[in-house]
């Protein structure tokens, strides 16, 4: 009675304990509190019932760079006390390394740590990706190190290094046949142990020796001790780390739609990033992940699959709102002034710091770069002019220099607000420019799908233009290739109705080559022009597709041609709008969906999923009579 009194007791306080640890993080971490949730219970049975485990626990956390997987997985094993148990391993394949055994491999590091066989620890895959072993061509690719992760992933249990028992095996046979050479009466075998390879024996023969007592085995204690595990019967030869809690984190750019890998995204809307990525799903990761690995080996990182979206715009600003207060704290205990920073610092210091697609890593760097620095400028100033203690400094910027203020007085700071300056476009002319041409995309796009963009900006630092952001389609049925189509050449034809065409301008290439790319799909491989069959240009005598690409270049242009007049056509009929969305982007650089309606006067829808009426069309036709019924 006592005993299950106890075991209840215990798992009641493991349960507040998790709990604790959530609301903990939550405090810590910012705009990953489903994740917390998730990762939560993913370990609540490892924890609470460590009893009932018998195979690894495998929890996959997969993100973009900077999103805080590895932070929380080294932060929650603190929490639930278990870092003198904690492994953390950056998964390069590539480098030399030690193969399956050696203190390079897993095996290796887990035999050298705090984690002991049979009981419960945590380890860390971190960068899994890099741990590819298919090349693009679905190729094997040769791996040097860690080659014992699969079947660690697999039951936890390690096969025993049968090649290091051999070659220890083989070195006493040939210390005993140069011994016997020499002549020596009674040989005696010079062999020994080095470091690592009694380190190997000891876990291998399951001994809780101290390290320099195995080093010093005689060659004969070697092989009588061999001898005796093997004649005991018992099949302990494998390593048993079947209670391991094991996290596998890495960034998968395959499944991120290639947002992963772009470097000049200061510009793109942190939530409209954040709606993206959280679409993500475990099919969307099992399909990178067999661009990468073998589908055996997929199947070892189990289904625990935690999907990080890239961070919200409050997220951000939480987090610069916090960092912000420890710099005016730390500078506060240094020289005894009180700051006071203000939003439009902090706003210049998101418009400056933020890159959605790379996540904090950034954002820190630029925190230093411009509060550092400014608080200590500042602080400087203040004390010459007799500031004294608990004085209180106010910071301010204006989007080219930080400005500290003083009992009315005011001193300028300049700061590395590179980005907002990239921003400007204080040339009226080329500002007309962008925001035509941008205008006509997004315009011809909410007239033909029956929604607004994500984004429409023209203020941008990432290039010099501007750009339009659409929400992405599960099906495109040939009347939306059309439609994109058009909204792709909208641009261009937007230039053409208000500037003529001999002031339209070269801003088009790019949107003329994705349209002609889009146009050539269509005809030569969807079969949505006269033919049906799929046209390409193949080297391969064996690939039977047809080759006669020719014919289609004019059915390409004709099919661009009609878009094109067709963009015009809409533009014409909607001139109104299309100069709202003109003088709105001059205005304000930028027109988000909200506004977009306004300005248009468009009622326009806001699907979650864009399709086409499928089911609708699909009740129509049943409805209809069949031809029997009609004869």
């Amino acid at each position: 009675m006592n005993e299950t009194r106890d075991w209840r007791q215990q798992l009641t306080q493991r349960h507040a304990h998790l709990q604790s640890i959530a609301a903990q993080l939550k405090q810590e971490l910012f705009g990953i509190d489903d994740i917390i949730d998730r990762v939560i219970e993913s370990v609540r049975a490892w924890y609470v019932l460590p009893e009932l485990v018998s195979r690894p626990v495998i929890v996959c956390l997969w993100g973009l760079t900077g999103t805080g997987k590895t932070q929380l997985v080294r932060r929650l094993t603190q929490l639930l006390g278990f870092y003198d148990r904690f492994v953390e391993v950056q998964m390069d394949g590539f480098s030399n390394g030690a193969g399956s055994r050696g203190p390079q491999s897993l095996s290796g590091m887990l035999a050298t740590s705090g984690i002991c066989e049979g009981e419960p620890g945590v380890l860390a895959l971190d960068e899994f990706q890099r741990y590819r072993t298919l090349d693009l061509q679905r190729n094997d690719v040769k791996v040097e190190r860690y080659q014992d992760v699969w079947a660690l992933l697999s039951d936890g249990r390690l096969p025993p290094a049968l090649s290091l028992l051999s070659s220890i095996e083989t070195s006493l046979a040939e210390s005993a046949y140069d011994a016997e050479r020499a002549g020596t009466p009674e040989p005696q075998l010079r062999f020994r142990l080095g470091a690592w390879e009694a380190q190997e024996l000891r876990r291998l023969l399951k001994l809780d020796l101290p390290l320099t007592e195995v080093m010093a085995w005689t060659p004969e204690h070697i092989q009588q001790r061999l001898r005796d595990f093997r004649d005991s019967g018992e099949q302990r030869w494998e390593t048993d780390y079947s209670r391991l809690l094991i996290f596998v984190c890495g960034n998968l750019d395959e499944a991120y739609l290639d947002l992963a890998t772009s470097v000049d995204d200061c510009d793109s809307d942190a939530d409209t990033f954040h709606a993206l990525t959280r679409k993500l799903s475990i099919i969307d990761i099992k399909k990178a992940l067999n661009s990468r690995f073998k589908p055996e080996q997929v199947a070892r990182l189990g289904n625990e699959h935690v999907i990080y979206p890239s961070l919200s715009r409050m997220a951000y600003e939480q987090l610069i709102e916090q960092h912000c207060q420890r710099y005016a704290q730390d500078a506060q205990s240094r020289c005894g002034l009180h700051f006071e920073i203000d939003a439009s610092l902090r706003q210049q210091i998101y418009a400056n710091a933020v890159f959605p697609a790379q996540g904090t890593r950034p954002l820190f760097s630029s925190l230093h770069a411009i509060l550092g620095s400014a608080l200590a400028r500042a602080a400087l100033w203040a004390l010459e002019r007799g500031a004294a203690p608990a004085d209180s400094v106010g910071l301010t910027a204006d989007g080219r220099q930080v400005v500290a203020h003083w009992r009315g007085q005011s001193h300028a700071i300049a700061a590395p607000f590179e980005i907002t300056q990239l921003r400007q476009r204080n040339n009226a002319d080329f500002r007309a420019l962008l925001a035509v041409h941008e205008a006509g995309h997004g315009l011809v796009h909410a007239l033909l799908f029956g929604r607004a963009p994500r984004e429409i900006k023209i203020h941008v630092a990432s290039f010099e233009g501007g750009y339009n952001s659409y929400s992405g389609r599960k099906v495109w049925s040939r009347r939306n290739m059309l439609d994109d189509l058009c909204t792709s050449l909208a641009g261009r034809a937007a230039e053409h109705l208000v500037f003529g065409e001999d002031l339209a301008s070269s801003g088009a290439e790019s949107d003329l080559r994705k349209a002609t790319e889009s146009a050539t799909r269509m005809l030569r491989h969807l079969g949505f022009g006269d033919r049906v069959a799929r046209v390409d240009v193949v080297q391969d005598t064996e690939v039977n597709l047809c080759t006669d690409v020719e014919p289609s270049n004019a059915a390409v242009e004709a099919l661009l041609q009609a878009q094109h007049a067709r963009a015009l056509d809409l533009l014409a009929q909607h001139r109104d709008s299309l100069l709202g969305l003109v003088d709105e982007l001059t205005a304000h650089g930028e027109v988000k969906p909200v506004r977009f309606a306004e300005v248009t006067g468009l009622t326009l829808d806001t699907p979650q999923d864009a399709l086409d009426p499928y089911a609708q069309q699909l009740a129509r036709f049943r409805a209809q009579p069949s031809l029997r019924q009609r004869a």
